[in-house]
């Protein structure tokens, strides 16, 4: 039986709900993320649409450099509250064409249409009523990648955007992934993007050209998960994400890098609290802890701590913060972010798979 599995990713998302909800934004460079203070603010990038990333804008970078590549852009604060509610919207749409459905983030998922279509025609049918109804209902659009594996479907959703389908078939895929750089397989990152260079391998089709046993040779596991990949033979299965492979997390960039105590911990502590609304909220337990601390320069670190069985209590992750916030008191550097996560995450049995995904923040 063949596979039919389809990867939706919401275009632009958060910019693209802002837009929505002011039309008069509609073709101007939308910017969400941190205030650019004429240049000189903190913070980075959340995400922008195809406008602002005509200027070379991109999520992740620094706000301070995305305002001197575009100051006549819009900067708006994230509304997550808003952008949750669409989301779900949408989820709820790409949920209905499928039971096999697989949240895997705010604005992408998977589902799996074996059980539907015949063939990629229909699937292609299927796609393009799934995407006109996502536009139609809420109001922004979506791209989705089809294909016999979850891994092509994801490359395939980002060939076309925004608002496309492409349909890949078994029998295109070397003619579809083979002038692709490497690293659009997921595993091939810019530090080990040069490692494969110096090996001559730059496009999948060299990857593809390349028997498993010397993928295996050259490059381990990871060279077998690449070679998978390539050719189509990526098994995982559409099924719905447990909570304890997610996380609840929340960061903060200082406008000025300080070495004072209180006033990182004063920090340390807002997060905590804004993190325990939804925490107890929605009935979530946690084991592990996690400081996350960026000194000056950007050097980052993370420092996790674990309890031996699950717990609800921002008391108890407070003392644990300040535990770990300790051992960078000797480093002599000022700090620039500091953030706090919660993982290895436990729900009650009253709260849905679905409640928990929409409020978790990876």
């Amino acid at each position: 039986m063949s596979r039919f599995i389809l990867h939706c990713d919401l275009d632009c998302f958060f910019a693209a709900v802002e837009v929505r909800d002011n039309p008069k934004y509609f073709g101007k460079p939308i910017i969400i993320g941190a205030d650019p203070k004429n240049g000189k603010g903190r913070g980075v990038v959340s995400t922008c649409n195809y406008e602002a990333r005509k200027f070379g804008l991109h999520s992740a970078m620094p706000i301070s450099q995305a305002y001197k590549r575009c100051p006549h852009g819009i900067y708006l604060h994230p509304n997550f509250e808003k952008y949750h509610k669409a989301s779900k919207e949408v989820m709820e749409i790409v949920n209905s064409y499928s039971d096999m459905f697989q949240q895997v983030s705010i604005d992408e998922a998977y589902i799996d249409v074996s059980d539907k279509c015949i063939n990629y025609k229909e699937v292609r049918e299927l796609a393009e009523k799934l995407k006109d109804e996502v536009q139609k209902k809420v109001g922004i659009t979506i791209s989705i990648g089809c294909a016999p594996t979850k891994s092509i479907a994801k490359i395939a959703s980002d060939h076309n955007k925004p608002n496309g389908v492409t349909v890949v078939k078994p029998e295109y895929i070397k003619k579809f992934l083979g002038p692709m750089d490497i690293t659009k397989i997921s595993g091939i990152g810019k530090k080990s993007k040069i490692y494969y260079n110096k090996k001559g391998i730059k496009t999948i089709g060299d990857i593809i050209n390349l028997t498993l046993p010397k993928m295996i040779q050259l490059f381990g596991k990871n060279g077998e998960w690449v070679w998978n990949v390539a050719n189509g033979f990526d098994n995982r299965e559409v099924k719905k994400l447990h909570g304890d492979r997610k996380s609840i997390s929340k960061e903060c960039t200082f406008y000025e890098d300080t070495d004072d105590f209180n006033v990182i911990l004063s920090k340390l502590e807002e997060i905590n609290n804004r993190i325990h609304k939804n925490v107890i909220k929605n009935k979530i337990h946690y084991k592990t802890i996690t400081l996350k601390i960026r000194l000056e320069g950007y050097i980052t670190y993370t420092r996790s701590k674990s309890f031996t069985h699950h717990v609800q209590d921002k008391k108890k992750v407070l003392k644990v913060i300040i535990e770990l916030l300790k051992q960078f008191s000797t480093m002599n550097k000022k700090v620039r972010l500091v953030g706090i996560r919660l993982s290895n995450l436990e729900k009650a049995p009253s709260v849905t798979q679905t409640t928990l995904i929409n409020y978790l923040e990876v």
